[in-house]
Formats: C-alpha cells, sequence, structure tokens
C-alpha cells in the first residue's frame, strides 16, 4: 500500500497527491491460457467474457477487483495502467471539489493528526445488488363518472395485483468518500443508483383496469444521495446511512380492445432514504457489505393526455443490498502508520477466489441504403445510430478440501440494436441482444458450479481469470458443469473469432452461423455439460433447456420431452510446425415449434382474412426434432497470425430458436500488431455467407416473419457479410475498437441495400 506523509493544505500538494493517485495501478493483468494442451479449460474459463448475450459505458464495477494485494506492493508510475485512470477520470471531479475546499481553507489550522492510517479513509467505489421488498404504493385515478381509488404493492408482475408480494432483485453502482477521526469516528457521503432485473422483475408497480386502460408505472432506476455515520474498529465498520432519494419512471396506458399503447411519459420523483449496514475488509483494499435501506418517493400527479386519465401515487419500498467496494487508500494527510490487518479473509479463502469484471459499449450506425420495400422486421432504410453497454461482474469461489467451483455473474445491460435487433440474419452487434432496454437492467447471467475429477498424471497451470480459479489440475480430467450460463462458453470456441467485446462483432462470426442453440433473449439457458479433456483431445457433451417458444423468455422444463442435446469432439493438431485445434459439434433439439411446411399447406393460416395479415405459424406449434453440425478449425500460423472458419447447417423446417440462418460459411485472421510495434493492437478481416431453407424462403416470401427478419416480401439470395476491425490496446486491460461491416442482401433481399455499418468499442477488463 503507498504510504503518504502529511503535507500541508494546498492547491500544490492536492494536484501532487491527485496525480500520484491517477498513476497507482492497483488490478493485475489479466492472463490468458498458458498451454495448448490445455486450452480447452482455459477457453472454457475465458470465453465467459464473451458477449453472445448483452450487457454501461463507463464502470464503477471495475473496483470490484478485489484480489490484487500483490499489485498493490508495485511502485506505480505517473502514467498509471489505463483501467486506474479510467476509474481516475470518473472520480476526478470530486477531487477537484474536495481540492477547492481544501484550498479555500489554506489560511485555518492544519487538521488534527490522526493517529494511525485507517483502511477505511478515502474515495471507494464499487458495485451491488439488492432485493425489493415490501414495497406499496397507493394512487387515485379520475376517470369521468368513475372515481377510483387503491393501494397495490410494488410487484414484478406484469398485469398483476398482488399484496404484499416480495420484489424483484436489482444491481447498481456507489461511489463515496470516508473520514476516519482518531476516535474511529466514520464520516462520508455517497452516491448510488440501482436499476431493477429484466421483464418480470421490472418493478411494475399501480397496474388498474380503469375503463377502457391499464396503467403502467414502471420504475427504470433509483438511487440516493447522502451521508454515512459510523464507528470503524481495525476491519469492521458499523453504520448508518441516509438522504436525498430519487426514482425515474415510465408512465403509459394501453388500450384494452387495441393492445396498443396510447400514453408514454417519463418522470422523475423526489424522496428521501434511511438505512444501517456492516462492511467488513476482505483484503487490504476490497470492503464487502450488507445494507438495508428505506425509500419514502414524493406523491406524484401527471395527466395522461390520451387516455383522458389522472395519474396520482405515492411510492414506497424497501431494500436490502450486497456490494463489494474497492478503497483507493488515496488519504494525502495520512500517517505512515498502519492500522490494518489486511483484510479478515485467510490467505487461504483469497487463494480460492477469483474476482473479475468487465464494461463494453458499442456505438454503432449504418449509412441509408435503397430498398424496393419494407417489412415489420425490416432494418430502417434512412439509417440510423444505436448503443449498447454491458457490464460483467466474474465472482467465484473453490472449495479448499472438495474442489467444487461455484461461480455468479450479476450481469446489468441497456440499450439496442439498430432496428431493434431486426432485418439482419446475422446481424451487426453481437451484443444486441432481442430484448432492448432504454434503462439498465440487472440480470443474472451465469449461476453454476463446476467440478474437477483429475485422473492423474501431468498437471498443468490454471490461470486466474473470469469463471477461473488459479491452480493445478491434471491434463487428463474429467469436468462437470451444472447451472445457468451460455452454450457458446462451453461449445463451439475458437481463439480468433468468439469474443464480440475484443474481437468481430458479427453474430455469424462470433459463433457458428446456423448453430441453433438454446438461449433466452439475453443469451442465457440451464444446463449440464460432462467434459473429458485429454493432452491432444478432449470430447464434451450436454443438455439445455430450450425456450417454451420461439424468441421465448420462459424454459419448458419438460426434461427429456423437450430440450437441446450437444456433442462435440475436439483434436489439437500440428500442422507443419503450426499449431491448430479442429471441433466437430452435433446437436439435436426437441423443440415447440411451428412447421413452415404445415403454415404454407393450410389456406386459413395464410389467408389475409383470416390470419392477421401474417401467416400464422403459432397455429402449427407442436414438439419437433431440430438438428444440424458445426465444422470449427482455427490455425496458427505465426504467433502473430492466426486464422479460422466455420461451417454450419441444420434442417431449417421448423421456426429457430437462436437466429434466421439454415446454413453458413465463414472465415478470416487476426494479426497481431508486434510487427509495427503494438503489441495490444490486433487486426481482422472475415467474411460469412449465410443461407436459409427452401421452406423457411417460401414462408417469407408470403409476409411470414421470423425472429430477426421479415421484410414482408422476398427476393431470396444468400446474405453475405464482410467485417473488418481495429483494436487498438490502450492498455492491457482497455480496448478501443473501430469496426466496419458491409452486408449485401440483408435479410436475403437482394432489392435491399448493400449495407455499410459502422462501429466504436470500449472495452475495459480487470
Amino acid at each position: 500500500m503507498k504510504q503518504m506523509k502529511r503535507q500541508t493544505l494546498g492547491f500544490e500538494s492536492f494536484r501532487s497527491t491527485a496525480a500520484t493517485l491517477f498513476g497507482i495501478d492497483p488490478m493485475p493483468t489479466m492472463r490468458k491460457g498458458q498451454s495448448r494442451v490445455g486450452q480447452n479449460r482455459v477457453q472454457h474459463g475465458c470465453s465467459m467474457v464473451s458477449s453472445r448475450e448483452p450487457r454501461l459505458s463507463f464502470t464503477l464495477l471495475a473496483s470490484m477487483n478485489g484480489i490484487c494485494d500483490k499489485a498493490r506492493k508495485r511502485k506505480a508510475k505517473m502514467t498509471g495502467a489505463g483501467v486506474m485512470r479510467s476509474i481516475g477520470f470518473i472520480i476526478a471531479p470530486i477531487l477537484l471539489f474536495y481540492g477547492a475546499a481544501f484550498a479555500a481553507d489554506m489560511t485555518r489550522p492544519q487538521p488534527p493528526v490522526l493517529v494511525s492510517f485507517n483502511p477505511w479513509e478515502g474515495f471507494y467505489a464499487g458495485g451491488s445488488v439488492g432485493y425489493i421488498f415490501a414495497g406499496r404504493s397507493s394512487f387515485a385515478t379520475d376517470l369521468s363518472g368513475l372515481p377510483w381509488a387503491g393501494t397495490t404493492s410494488v410487484v414484478g408482475e406484469e398485469h398483476i395485483d398482488y399484496a404484499h408480494q416480495l420484489g424483484p432483485l436489482s444491481s447498481g453502482f456507489q461511489a463515496g468518500y470516508n473520514h476516519v477521526t482518531a476516535s474511529g469516528l466514520l464520516l462520508g457521503v455517497e452516491a448510488n443508483f440501482s436499476f431493477p432485473a429484466i421483464l418480470r422483475s421490472n418493478l411494475q408497480q399501480n397496474i388498474a383496469a380503469l375503463g377502457p386502460s391499464v396503467i403502467n408505472d414502471n420504475i427504470k432506476l433509483f438511487g440516493s444521495l447522502g451521508g454515512r455515520i459510523g464507528y470503524a474498529f481495525g476491519d469492521w465498520l458499523i453504520y448508518g446511512a441516509g438522504g436525498f432519494a430519487y426514482d425515474r419512471d415510465r408512465l403509459n396506458t394501453t388500450d384494452f380492445a387495441s393492445g396498443n399503447v396510447d400514453d408514454n411519459i417519463y418522470f422523475w420523483r423526489p424522496g428521501w432514504t434511511a438505512g444501517a449496514g456492516v462492511e467488513a475488509m476482505l483484503t487490504s483494499n476490497l470492503s464487502a457489505k450488507v445494507e438495508y435501506d428505506y425509500f419514502d418517493f414524493a406523491y406524484a400527479s401527471r395527466y395522461l393526455p390520451v387516455a383522458a386519465e389522472r395519474y396520482d401515487s405515492n411510492l414506497r419500498f424497501q431494500a436490502v443490498r450486497f456490494g463489494l467496494n474497492y478503497h483507493f487508500a488515496d488519504n494525502p494527510f495520512a500517517p505512515a502508520a498502519t492500522a490494518t490487518t489486511g483484510g479478515v479473509l485467510p490467505q487461504s479463502a483469497r487463494d480460492n477466489m477469483s474476482i473479475h469484471a468487465q464494461t463494453t459499449i458499442i456505438g454503432q450506425g449504418d449509412a441509408p441504403f435503397p430498398a424496393a420495400y419494407s417489412g415489420t422486421n425490416s432494418l430502417n432504410q434512412y439509417g440510423e445510430m444505436r448503443e449498447t453497454w454491458s457490464t460483467t461482474g466474474f465472482f467465484g469461489f473453490k472449495d479448499p478440501y472438495e474442489g467444487t467451483e461455484f461461480y455468479y455473474n450479476p450481469e446489468p445491460f441497456q440499450g439496442f440494436g439498430l432496428s431493434q435487433t431486426h432485418g439482419i440474419a446475422g446481424f451487426s452487434n453481437i451484443e444486441a441482444q432481442k430484448a432492448g432496454y432504454d434503462f439498465p437492467h440487472y440480470n443474472t447471467a451465469r449461476l453454476f458450479l463446476r467440478h474437477v475429477f483429475g485422473l492423474g498424471g501431468e498437471q498443468e497451470d490454471i490461470a486466474d481469470g473470469p469463471n477461473q480459479v488459479a491452480g493445478k489440475e491434471d491434463i487428463s480430467r474429467v469436468t462437470f458443469t451444472f447451472g445457468k450460463l451460455a452454450v457458446g462458453d462451453i461449445f463451439d470456441a475458437n481463439a480468433y473469432s468468439h469474443d464480440g467485446r475484443v474481437g468481430f462483432m458479427n453474430w455469424s462470426l462470433v459463433d457458428a452461423g446456423a448453430f441453433n442453440y438454446s438461449a433466452d433473449q439475453q443469451g442465457y439457458t440451464y444446463g449440464t455439460v460432462l467434459d473429458l479433456n485429454q493432452k491432444d483431445w478432449a470430447i464434451r457433451a450436454g443438455y439445455f433447456l430450450v425456450p417454451d417458444v420461439s424468441n421465448g423468455e420462459n424454459f419448458d422444463t419438460r426434461i427429456g420431452r423437450r430440450g437441446q442435446s450437444i456433442v462435440e469432439f475436439q483434436h489439437n493438431y500440428s500442422l507443419f510446425g503450426m499449431d491448430g485445434v479442429m471441433r466437430f459439434l452435433a446437436f439435436e433439439n426437441q423443440f415447440y415449434a411451428g412447421s413452415y411446411a404445415a403454415t404454407l399447406s393450410n389456406p386459413l393460416l395464410i389467408n389475409p382474412l383470416t390470419d392477421g395479415g401474417t401467416p400464422d405459424i403459432a397455429a402449427t406449434r407442436k414438439t419437433r426434432s431440430q438438428f444440424g453440425f458445426v465444422g470449427n478449425a482455427e490455425l496458427a500460423v505465426t504467433k502473430d497470425l492466426g486464422l479460422f472458419g466455420r461451417i454450419s447447417w441444420w434442417n431449417g423446417q421448423s421456426e429457430i430458436i437462436y437466429t434466421d440462418i439454415d446454413s453458413s460459411l465463414s472465415f478470416g485472421g487476426v494479426l497481431t500488431g508486434t510487427s509495427w510495434g503494438r503489441p495490444l493492437d490486433k487486426v481482422g478481416l472475415a467474411t460469412s455467407i449465410n443461407r436459409i431453407s427452401n421452406a423457411y424462403q417460401q414462408f417469407l416470401g408470403i409476409g411470414g416473419l421470423g425472429v430477426n427478419i421479415g421484410d414482408g416480401a422476398l427476393s431470396y439470395r444468400p446474405e453475405s457479410i464482410v467485417e473488418t476491425y481495429y483494436s487498438y490496446g490502450l492498455t492491457e486491460n482497455a480496448f478501443f475498437t473501430l469496426d466496419y461491416q458491409f452486408v449485401a442482401n440483408p435479410g436475403y433481399n437482394y432489392v435491399r441495400g448493400p449495407v455499410s455499418i459502422g462501429s466504436v468499442r470500449l472495452h475495459l477488463q480487470i
């Protein structure tokens, strides 16, 4: 820990301190897999940082990297590491505020000398997850001739009125400053904001059928700005908190007859909060807390002009939050002595923990392009700009006795793809999932356990990384995984094209285009995998739940009757001294899906007078078999140049689970910038060619809609995509990327396009 001597109050000393602070790099470098024979396990852990699913552009969650004592002992250079500089930029305004106050007080006597340096002193930042409960909202809406009043609870279910129901999960970020006196009295300030979970945990409340309308009031985010007072003793802190609270509501009305959203209003609501908590230093710079908060918001009154109704409401709820904070140890007036034991966690526990985080923001836009016609799921021909933002925490613990590993990944995300992620089968942004949000929403991305059964023989080092605890394991081993995760975390890996947060962004390049794998609208599922790894080969098999319908958010739990089975064989090979990996994968789905042929053969389902103008494929749904394969290869031509290729196919006779591609061919390469003096930079170039079955072509041709495509008609040609990017390594943990994609025949329609798409991306990881 960097020690600082007491300094005279003044602006110059503040500048010096701030410069030193921004140079500190308490975070270790993220290490990569180290051996080709062991890359299967390494790729499984590291690929979980990749994005086949969404996920804010800046991050305070980066502070959650707690096990970094070794890095803190290094002498920080003035330039600092990029991630800490990014955090420094975030807290710089706060520092400047305090610096100005210090400068104004130069004529005052020096502050009291602290008896010893306290680990709680100074700036901190972190993230949290919470649970909302006991929420109530009283309201009154006055319809002409039909006055009505009532009270409902804050609930997470749409159109359901449960009294006293427990509410949903939330996640958020916080940052603050603590000052500790010699007696242990802590005085601090903290700002925080939180956002609710996805869909059924959207904090929907005040849902009332008032005449012809339903009123929906959704809390998009809430937070507070206030103070903390407490007592710090060693590595423990007990405190109370309170202050100003706020929330952001979206209020709309839905017409009963048509289902249309008539009114759509956003408004802020002020209030107050009070609570208390306990916090403990886990290590010398990482603390964990549990906090209870009570929120009471002001009365709100809004007029809904279309529905001709007035909406009046109060809002109160309670929350319990669990959080992690990173402490910067940045008090410039603290003496050199130390009074911390370095945290309550024993070294054995720290050696079996893994804490990492990432945040990625992508801005993407397409230029105007010619189009003979457009439909419901078409790409906007006039061009537009969209953005996505994701933040993921990777928390892992390994039982030191039994060896079982437990992992939890909270993942708030926000944003939309171009045209609400419509119009291109091989969509241009892997982060833009099928469910977009204008405000951040919490999601439990992964919650799973892993157990490794060593079979003896030679061992290898497993590097610490996202969803991977450092240690030694037998190369010959069996790995069992069970829980919530993404299929792509384990299957269809590729060293050169499998991470849309640092590499290629297109869906049909990040994964095999026709790999119709199970996923909800955020890209995750539940399942179990058994993996046998040997020195030169591996074989793995998995079983996963499938959504209840195409593009569904709920999972079908009729295990055995419906689900997805996957088997993959991997061979590590050498070609003329060049190392490579080949994978062959086969999958079979039992999925509740509609049939294109059955829809086309039924006149009632394709008659505009009876089907509502869109072929009614849902009427033909039943359990159907879907099967396909993926071939996947990678080759390290040199240390800096890697090539990859994939070929994939599935039978494509019924509704899809993931994306509208029935066969795909993709290949490309990635070159590291060592030869031009930029070893952290990468340049990539790749292409994919996507096709669909004849039955799907006919279905789209009469106005059918897929998950992502449907122009109202079809002039078919294969969809062709070329993508190139340059990733500029700001540091080993921060990357800025420029990306360009050219799409010919978007949505398989040659009378639309071609389309040019440009993107910028910022990715931070610790």
